[in-house]
């Protein structure tokens, strides 16, 4: 009898994660059922939970490993420059590039942390500050050598964040800019940004 795609441990593993990711993106995590999920992924509804404990579980699961794969991407990368300038440029570089690869992990990460349990939710966010906390450490060094002027750090942060996460919400492959040609200008975009102090509060 040829198997089915759930029909092997680790196939089954990955395949639940990766159909879970496009139900939810698709329907929302609260209308999402472990039953369309069991479906889509080709076994019965009960034996899902032979590999995960809960749709909770599963939701908390997702977008820690989007975080620790974050977090580890940025440790790992070795070109991070070396003064505030070249940082901050390839901070900008690598956030869109790894964004932009993974929009199902952010849009979940995004959208549905308020649907994570208590505990859950702030782990997500612990490791969110986490990641945040690199872009600050460029920022308050820049502002420390002089390289930037005196500005809110918080407010500099988040802003920056929000406009370079939002580029893969806007996004697509066959647009007329490449995604090497859209980190050229959000580089520009946010040294301008830095630099003139724009990113102060109000």
């Amino acid at each position: 009898m040829a198997r089915t795609k759930g029909s092997v441990g680790a196939t089954t593993q990955k395949a639940i994660l990766d159909a879970a990711k496009t139900l939810i993106v698709k329907h929302g995590f609260e209308a999402m059922t472990l039953r369309q999920l069991a479906a889509e992924v080709g076994v019965q509804p009960a034996s899902i939970y032979r590999y995960i404990e809960s749709k909770d579980t599963l939701l908390a699961a997702l977008m820690t490993e989007h975080m620790d794969t974050l977090i580890h991407a940025w440790e790992a990368l070795e070109d991070k420059g070396e003064t505030p300038d070249e940082q901050l440029e390839a901070f900008v570089a690598f956030h869109i590039r790894y964004h932009v690869e993974r929009r199902e992990d952010v849009f979940i990460a995004n959208m549905e942390l308020r649907s994570l349990g208590e505990a859950a939710r702030a782990d997500v966010v612990a490791k969110r500050r986490a990641y945040e906390l690199n872009l600050w450490r460029i920022l308050e060094e820049g502002v420390k050598t002089g390289d930037f002027p005196e500005t809110d750090l918080e407010v500099a942060t988040y802003a920056i964040l929000a406009m370079l996460t939002g580029v893969c919400f806007w996004y697509r492959p066959e647009g007329r800019l490449t995604v090497e040609q859209i980190i050229e200008i959000h580089q520009g975009l946010v040294m301008r940004g830095v630099v003139s102090g724009d990113f102060q509060a109000v």
